[in-house]
C-alpha cells in the first residue's frame, strides 16, 4: 500500500506552459475575452523569427511564442511570448490562457 500524499509535496514538473499549446486551441486575455485561435507554435529557442518588428521578434524568441489569429472582421494576427501563458486547459480543442489583455499582444507585420 501506498502512503498518501495529503500535503502535494510532490516535485512540481518543469514543462513549460507552452510545451502544453496546440494548434487550434482557442486563445483568451487575463479579462477572458476571446483573443483568437493559436495557429503556430514555437518553443524558445529554435531560431524561427516571427513576422513582427526587430527586437520584438528576438524577445518572442527567447521566450517561444504562439502566433494567435485574431477574432472578428479587422482583428490582425497577433504573438503571445510563452511567459505571457497564465494557464493551458486540455480539452477539445483546449483553451490558453493569458496573463496580459489582448491589447498588449504584438501585432504580426501582415
Amino acid at each position: 500500500m501506498q502512503p498518501i500524499d495529503q500535503f502535494e509535496t510532490a516535485e512540481p514538473t518543469d514543462t513549460p506552459l507552452i510545451a502544453r499549446v496546440d494548434v487550434g486551441m482557442a486563445v483568451v486575455d487575463s479579462a477572458g475575452d476571446d483573443a483568437g485561435t493559436v495557429s503556430a507554435v514555437q518553443a524558445p529557442g529554435t531560431g524561427v523569427r516571427p513576422d513582427t518588428v526587430a527586437g520584438v521578434a528576438e524577445a518572442l524568441m527567447g521566450a517561444g511564442y504562439l502566433r494567435v489569429d485574431g477574432t472578428g472582421a479587422l482583428s490582425n494576427d497577433t504573438y503571445a511570448a510563452g511567459d505571457q501563458i497564465a494557464d493551458v486547459v486540455d480539452g477539445e480543442p483546449g483553451t490558453v490562457r493569458l496573463n496580459v489583455p489582448r491589447d498588449d499582444l504584438s501585432r504580426a507585420a501582415s
